[in-house]
């Protein structure tokens, strides 16, 4: 499976608005940072504002910035609003010609298991998860755990 371009932007910026939570940031900061279009990231902030997940200041001193806690934030839900769909193959897609195996095939129902996995996995993780600092808690955490006992 590959997230679209839009998706791939849309994690980005709001990891980098995350990540500057202490001032307000522009459009054009994100696309340097990446090396990616403003004209395609301004459609992604665009699609974000609208989602009630930033807020645009207007005006010379204007930017960018989260509207919501990170903690707040499910990964799952961004990527489910900014996926076109989940067709992983030409079955999925109604308006596709169909296969050959229709109706006698395995695989479709195993690859709906795998994209409802892995929608499970981003479903359990929020903005706040994805930045730095949060991975040093992470493994502070594991750091400071007690050593478990082999099992006899």
């Amino acid at each position: 499976m590959r997230l679209t371009t839009f998706t791939d932007y849309t994690l980005r910026s709001l990891m980098y608005l995350g990540m500057h939570r202490d001032r307000l940031a522009t459009i054009q900061d994100i696309a340097d940072l990446h090396g990616i279009s403003k004209n395609h990231l301004t459609k992604v902030i665009h699609q974000l504002g609208m989602s009630g997940l930033v807020e645009t200041v207007r005006g010379r001193n204007g930017g960018l910035r989260l509207k919501r806690e990170p903690g707040d934030i499910n990964i799952g839900a961004v990527v489910r609003a900014s996926e076109p769909d989940f067709h992983m193959a030409e079955c999925f897609d109604p308006a596709s010609a169909g296969c050959a195996f229709a109706g006698a095939c395995g695989l479709q129902g195993k690859l709906a298991q795998a994209t409802e996995a892995f929608l499970a996995v981003l479903d359990g993780v929020t903005l706040a998860d994805l930045l730095p600092g949060a991975r040093r808690q992470e493994q502070a955490i594991l750091l400071h755990m007690p050593e478990r006992q082999p099992a006899s």
